[in-house]
């Protein structure tokens, strides 16, 4: 019987110190967290995208409690929304210039040109390693969706002529399009950029419009009638320095002879200049 009370009298005092430990712990490594950042949380949409800079919606509501970030700096939740954690939190709503994906490529089936036929894996990536899936054009888009695929937020469509399409008003600037495609065709830019060049190819003149009807063949005129230093020819490729991004009209596009220099207009309209030939071509090109 002595033995039980002197193992029950040891359990219990050990038990005791350890529990006074615990007690000791918890106050000394306590570390305070906001409440607010909870409820700032619940108010997110919870895409845990990374468009707004953060690693996902927790960190960027602890950013917000912090006031280290504007709650417009979230490109997925509605405005409303965003404004109801401004007030709650007492700051502006911030958030600056909507940024969405763009794509560099205007080479569609009905006017860019296929040298080989592909037969494998319906996959950007997978055609890519094969002698660039058969496209001329070693730049241009290969058009199996891998973007429309990875995009969560149906901002990305394939087009009668197998191109990517950005829907921005849904385009969060995830960048997830930017990742996938292995043509590094996508870029996430400011909604205000609506001079844009659709195109990569880095080949001269003739050698450029072989593979493709609408590529840039670096005839200069866009930086010639353009402010200067807002357009330049690097590569064979018009350039855009969108520093100067204030002085971008559609001046620049209007004697471009193949439409690779594009105005992007609010309403999501895509404007060519005068002098580029129409394509009137609807069908894909066959296999040259």
């Amino acid at each position: 019987m002595a033995t039980i009370l002197t193992a029950v009298g040891f359990m219990a005092a050990l038990g005791l110190i350890l529990a006074s430990m615990l007690v000791v712990a918890n106050k000394r490594l306590y570390v305070y967290e906001d409440p607010r950042i909870d409820q700032v949380e619940s108010l997110l949409p919870m895409a845990n995208c990374g468009a707004c800079g953060a690693a996902g919606c927790r960190p960027f509501a602890e950013m917000l409690v912090k006031g280290e970030i504007e709650p417009g700096k979230c490109t997925v939740n509605a405005k409303p929304m965003n404004q109801i954690i401004a007030d709650f939190l007492g700051v502006d709503l911030g958030g600056g210039d909507k940024r969405v994906a763009r794509l560099a490529c205007a080479g569609g089936g009905n006017v860019a040109y296929v040298r080989a036929t592909y037969d494998g894996l319906k996959s950007c990536r997978a055609a890519a390693l094969v002698s660039g899936g058969g496209r001329g054009c070693s730049w241009g888009c290969l058009g199996f969706a891998d973007c429309a695929e990875v995009c969560d937020f149906d901002a990305i469509y394939m087009n009668d002529q197998g191109l990517p399409v950005v829907i921005e008003d849904k385009c969060t600037a995830c960048g997830d399009c930017v990742t996938v495609c292995p043509k590094d065709l996508f870029s996430l830019h400011p909604a205000s950029h609506r001079l844009w060049v659709a195109c990569k190819n880095l080949e001269f003149g003739d050698q450029a419009e072989h593979h493709c009807e609408v590529a840039c063949t670096a005839c200069g005129r866009c930086a010639q009638d353009s402010p200067e230093g807002l357009i330049r020819i690097e590569d064979n490729l018009a350039i855009v320095d969108y520093a100067k991004n204030d002085l971008a009209s559609k001046v620049a596009i209007e004697r471009c002879p193949t439409g690779a220099i594009l105005w992007l207009e609010q309403d999501g309209r895509v404007v060519k200049g005068r002098d580029a030939r129409k394509v009137v071509r609807k069908g894909a090109l066959p296999v040259a």
